[in-house]
């Protein structure tokens, strides 16, 4: 069952039905659902501030966050139309457009969200310098069905360094639940992606502090031979307090991806009003400051996995041929 419908005011007892009016005047609402990830996460931050912005921007749409366990449940919702949208991390969507490990899918992309460099935090008083310190040790890699276990699997891989072999891999439940296990040592390390991470920014703003551990020069080298699809990214310095230097790494772009039905007309109503409130977007949560037209052309592995309605739009304002 399709779960974005458009509803009339009035209609009482319609599944899910909403309405509005304005000036007497019915308005139609489109409802749509947007799946997130386990709260704590960056992917339930992200997901709230944009249906709230959506929402406001335009009072015709409905924009519904759920949470749900995170990219590798998002898709198979996505696919069996229980969705209509769903963030998605970027090693997911690779394996899914690929069709690595599974049939390709026909899911298509609303928007680019953000890059995820990826990287470890651990408390400042720490021993450990390197990835290869972390070797043997209790690793927090995050939320089980959320996409930073697979980015820190390939960036692992890269380096002759298996996940759940070299490493004491612990997988959340919560992905809030990750600071506090570093902080208590409960785990030597949490593995995250992102500026504005909420799961680093706890980390370094507790009383110990934070220090960053990516993988070095050499290492990023390595990795991007073996991973090519991985991307250089890199952490702004004073990202996070107390972090006085750049961070080079490798990551992704997550993105909102659709169900492959979901309409044309209406993944054009969300492009256009999303990219009409860019910079109020931006002000509202610093992470979506890269959610643009000209990202979500540049971060696309095809054109043609742009969903169709929101081509035309890009089409329309120049930013896609």
């Amino acid at each position: 069952m399709n779960i974005a419908r458009i509803v009339c005011f009035g209609v009482l007892l319609l599944a899910g039905s909403a309405a509005a009016q304005d000036r007497g005047k019915v308005i139609e609402k489109i409802m749509i659902s947007l799946g997130t990830a386990t709260p704590g996460g960056g992917f339930p931050l992200y997901g709230n501030a944009f249906a709230e912005l959506m929402n406001d921007a335009d009072s015709t749409l409905s924009i519904l966050p759920r949470n749900t366990k995170g990219s590798t449940e998002n898709i198979p919702l996505l696919e069996a139309g229980q969705l209509d949208t769903a963030l998605v991390a970027g090693e997911p969507a690779y394996e899914a457009f690929a069709g690595i490990g599974r049939p390709r899918t026909h899911l298509k992309i609303l928007t680019a969200m953000y890059s995820s460099p990826g990287m470890f935090v651990v408390r400042a008083d720490s021993p450990y310098k390197t990835i290869g310190d972390l070797a043997g040790k209790p690793i927090a890699f995050g939320a089980r069905g959320s996409g930073l276990p697979i980015l820190s699997r390939y960036m692992l891989d890269g380096l002759g360094l298996k996940q759940d072999e070299d490493f004491q891999s612990v997988y959340l439940d919560r992905a809030g639940d990750g600071p506090a296990m570093v902080s208590d040592g409960r785990v030597a390390a949490l593995w995250g992606a992102g500026i504005g991470w909420p799961g680093f920014a706890a980390v370094a703003a507790s009383a110990g502090g934070a220090r960053f551990i990516a993988p070095d020069a050499s290492e990023i080298a390595r990795i991007k031979a073996k991973h090519a699809f991985l991307k250089p990214l890199s952490v702004p310095a004073g990202s996070y307090p107390n972090q006085n230097d750049r961070i080079d790494t490798l990551g992704s772009w997550s993105f909102i991806l659709t169900r492959e039905n979901l309409p044309d007309d209406v993944a054009y109503r969300l492009a256009r009003t999303l990219h009409g409130v860019e910079s109020a977007f931006c002000k509202k949560l610093a992470q979506a400051c890269e959610t643009t037209a000209a990202n979500t052309v540049a971060a696309a592995p095809s054109v043609d996995l742009i969903h169709p309605g929101v081509l035309k739009y890009l089409r329309e304002i120049g930013v896609a041929k």
